[in-house]
C-alpha cells in the first residue's frame, strides 16, 4: 500500500480550541495516514502548535473530535494519549541537562515496563543518531543545539509510538543542524515511522512531507501533498518568499 491508501491513524476535525475565552484554532481538520510524513506550516501565530498541543491533551478542545488509532482522544490528558501510541516532541529542545544522554532516553521510556523492549528501542534510537551512542554518558546540558534535538527525537522514539508530532525540530539551530534534523526526519520515515511536523521552514517541510497544511488565523488555508503545495503560486508568494 501506498501512504495514500493507507488507513487514517489521527483525524482532528473541526477542532475549536484555545487559552481562556480566546479561541486560536477555528473548525482545523488535519489528518494523518499510516507512514506518511504531514507537515503543517504557516505564519508565526497561525495556530500551529496550539493543534499540536490540542491533539495531544495539553488543550481541551472547545469543539470537534480528535480520533487516533480508532478511539476518540480528546480530553484524555498527555500521559494517557502517550500510552496510546501517540508522542509528542515540544519545541525548544527540552532535555534533563544534568541527566546523561542515556538517563535521558531512558526517561523516554519510562511507561515500558519490558526491558527488552527497552533495550531494543535504544538500539533503534542509537541506530538513527549514532552520535547519542557515542556521548551516552555526557550530560545533556553539554550538547550543543542539534545535539540536545536529537536527544529529544530520541527520548520520543523510545516508546515505539505509532504517530510522532514534532513541534518545530529546526527552531533555532545552527544551518547544519537543520539540514541534518531534516534528513534524520527522512531517514525516520524510510525506517517506517509515521510523522507529522510543524515547522517555520516552509520549503524544506514540504520538500520532506507526502502531505501538507496551511494554517492562517487559527484557519485551514491550504492542503494538498507536499510537492504541489511547493509548486501553488500563491503558497508560494504567501509563505515560501518567492
Amino acid at each position: 500500500m501506498t501512504a495514500e491508501t493507507n488507513p487514517v491513524l489521527l483525524r482532528a476535525e473541526s477542532i475549536t480550541a484555545g487559552y481562556g475565552k480566546m479561541a486560536i484554532l477555528h473548525d482545523v481538520t488535519v489528518e494523518v495516514r499510516v507512514g506518511e510524513m504531514v507537515s503543517v506550516i504557516g505564519p508565526n501565530g497561525a495556530g500551529k502548535s496550539t493543534a499540536f498541543k490540542t491533539i495531544v491533551g495539553f488543550l481541551r478542545p472547545t469543539g470537534g473530535r480528535v480520533r487516533f488509532d480508532g478511539q476518540d482522544i480528546a480530553g484524555l490528558r498527555p500521559d494517557q494519549v502517550l500510552h496510546r501510541g501517540l508522542a509528542y516532541v515540544p519545541q525548544g529542545r527540552i532535555v534533563f541537562p544534568q541527566m546523561t544522554v542515556l538517563e535521558n532516553l531512558e526517561m523516554g521510556a519510562y511507561i515500558e515496563r519490558d526491558g527488552r523492549r527497552v533495550r531494543e528501542a535504544l538500539e533503534r534510537v542509537y541506530a538513527l543518531f549514532p552520535i547519542l551512542a557515542e556521548r551516552r554518558s555526557q550530560k545533556a546540558g553539554t550538547m550543543s543545539g542539534g545535539e540536545q534535538q536529537m536527544v529529544a527525537i530520541g527520548r520520543a522514539l523510545m516508546t515505539t509510538p505509532k504517530l510522532i508530532l514534532l513541534d518545530e525540530p529546526s527552531l533555532g539551530l545552527a544551518p547544519k543542524f537543520v539540514s541534518l534534523i531534516f534528513d534524520k526526519l527522512v531517514e525516520m520515515k524510510r525506517a517506517g515511522y509515521t510523522m507529522m511536523v510543524v515547522e517555520q521552514n516552509a520549503a524544506k517541510a514540504l520538500a520532506v512531507a507526502d502531505r501538507g497544511y496551511v494554517l492562517e488565523l487559527g484557519r485551514n488555508r491550504f492542503e494538498g501533498t507536499g510537492r504541489a503545495l511547493l509548486e501553488d503560486p500563491e503558497v508560494k508568494r504567501l509563505y515560501l518568499g518567492s
